[in-house]
């Protein structure tokens, strides 16, 4: 993993590329809030600076997607965006966030994979293919070998093809965690810090319902335009291993256990 880039390492690079900084203040996890050129910036430093600029463009290209902030600038290792104004959150948030994840999800891919290396600061393979039991097979056996969990997990990498639901790939945020989503004073939903690839719509709706509940509001917007498939409620728990995974591998701790209890069940 390449360091992060340090202030001063970053503030002289953003310098050249949108003039003289102003005010420049920490918001934690290696991000900085930034004045430059009359505009407020959030500048972030990190691995998957690129491939993470690159996912914010290709979920803002999907017409009554998700709203996603501008890209600024963007190298191997920081990536600067338009701040976006924030406000409480809202039951209009919430609606909004559902109809726009649905309209993201009909965006049809050809293949499952691709997209990005990193789910946050874990590396993934980002290797296409065209079936998807063999995507989410590899990716859950590649992260499970990495903390140990190889063999349990092989189970479920067995049961895939039974499991799955039908249908994908769809475009996915593929991190798409409450801490990534903006309530804005817009009224809408915007979406940051994406893992996009081909995968199935109930990944993220999986994991947005890992760290904190998914409101009714916001499903029922969201069947409005994509009516989920029968059993979805069953699967929330198997969509949710991987990212327990990648929690596994860069934290340890209790998402191990987490991890474990979730494979037993559909091993």
């Amino acid at each position: 993993m390449p360091p992060a880039a340090t202030p001063t390492d970053w503030r002289a690079r953003l310098a050249e590329a949108v003039g003289t900084l102003g005010a420049v203040r920490p918001l934690g996890g290696g991000a900085w809030a930034v004045e430059a050129g009359g505009r407020a910036l959030v500048a972030k430093s990190g691995p998957g600076a690129r491939d993470e600029a690159d996912g914010l463009r290709r979920l803002g290209g999907v017409s009554a997607g998700p709203p996603v902030p501008e890209v600024v600038f963007a190298d191997d290792d920081l990536v600067v965006t338009v701040a976006v104004e924030r406000v409480a959150r809202t039951p209009a948030h919430e609606e909004s966030l559902g109809r726009a994840l649905a309209t993201l999800h009909g965006t049809r891919l050809e293949q499952w994979g691709g997209g990005s290396s990193w789910i946050g600061a874990c590396r993934v393979d980002a290797s296409t293919g065209p079936d998807g039991a063999a995507f989410y097979g590899a990716r859950l056996a590649e992260l499970a070998a990495r903390c140990g969990l190889g063999e349990l997990v092989g189970g479920v990498v067995t049961r895939l093809p039974q499991l799955l639901p039908a249908g994908g790939p769809s475009l996915v945020h593929g991190d798409l965690w409450w801490g990534n989503v903006l309530f804005g004073a817009d009224g809408r939903a915007w979406l940051i810090d994406p893992s996009v690839h081909g995968g199935h719509p109930e990944e993220d709706l999986a994991m947005l319902g890992l760290f904190g509940l998914v409101p009714d509001r916001l499903r029922a917007a969201y069947q409005e335009l994509a009516p989920l498939q029968p059993g979805w409620e069953d699967r929330v728990a198997l969509f949710q291993l991987y990212p327990l995974l990648v929690h596994t591998v860069l934290f340890g701790g209790g998402y191990r256990a987490q991890a474990e209890a979730v494979a037993h069940r559909f091993s």
